[in-house]
């Protein structure tokens, strides 16, 4: 294999390291602190490590970035430095003017880095997926719900909970976020299990309730990272669209298909078409 078939193929997995240094060194400079210096240069090592082993057809590789960035988020910045990186986290650095910590993962990671990966985010780092994941319903065995409303109610519940704790002008706020973190996690752990059971699909959390897909899902519709087919190799044996646990019909290239705003770049679909036409 010469360079140019080397650069094409481990093209993905650069292109990302090189996304996150870009940012990372960015922030470095441009906030003086070398904290983002490490965060964001862990989290695109470990992003394109994952795509790297996917290239090299590891079985488990999407689950070794899951585990890694999102423990990572969870653990080590929820747990141990206290922020909250759940969406409460980010309307409060919002209301106090601040750009860090969770403000800074939104811009990057469900706000503006959605025009570039779409909802990478949600296959390879998201704390919640992690477990989620795990569960025994990869394939979603049930039809859609038409439920996806409460998304928006789950969106506005946790604004408003933060603009009154603002405006009551309740003291020791951090505090309250940080337990905030903690009992939002268990909440979102309870909840997205019972329906995974419920509805027999590991991904019906994502589907219908999670608040993120809010900001992801818009941004998602014009990114750059796309699923595509090629129609003239593919033979319509439907395997793609049975395998997906967000039910995306990647054999339609229209950014208008079927539930195209939630592809979460598992690859599950490329991994299983006979063809090679995706």
């Amino acid at each position: 294999m010469d360079w140019r078939n080397k650069v094409k193929k481990y093209f993905l997995p650069l292109s990302m390291l090189v996304i996150f240094e870009t940012v990372a060194v960015t922030l470095w400079l441009t906030l003086d602190n070398t904290f983002y210096l490490f965060n964001f240069s862990y989290i695109g090592i470990s992003i394109s490590l994952g795509m790297f082993l996917y290239v090299k057809k590891y079985k488990y590789a999407r689950r070794i970035a899951q585990l890694l960035v999102g423990l990572y988020m969870l653990v080590y910045l929820g747990f141990i430095c206290s922020e909250n990186m759940q969406i409460e986290g980010f309307w409060y650095y919002l209301f106090t003017g601040v750009f860090e910590a969770a403000t800074i993962h939104y811009a990057v990671a469900k706000i503006f880095g959605p025009l570039l990966f779409g909802r990478g985010w949600c296959g390879y780092a998201c704390w919640t997926a992690i477990v989620l994941d795990f569960l025994p319903y990869k394939i979603p065995k049930t039809s859609r719900k038409k439920i996806g409303w409460i998304r928006y109610i789950t969106f506005a519940i946790s604004l408003i909970f933060v603009s009154v704790l603002f405006l009551a002008h309740i003291g020791n706020i951090e505090r309250i976020m940080f337990w905030a973190f903690i009992i939002g996690n268990i909440i979102y752990y309870a909840v997205g299990i019972i329906l995974a059971f419920a509805f027999k699909d590991n991904r019906a959390f994502c589907k219908y309730i999670c608040p993120i897909t809010i900001f992801l899902k818009p941004m998602s519709y014009f990114s750059l990272l796309r699923i595509k087919c090629d129609k003239s190799k593919c033979i319509s044996c439907g395997k793609c669209k049975k395998v997906c646990p967000m039910e995306v019909d990647v054999t339609n290239n229209s950014r208008k298909r079927k539930n195209g705003t939630e592809c979460i770049l598992c690859f599950e679909c490329v991994k299983n078409c006979p063809k090679g036409a995706l």
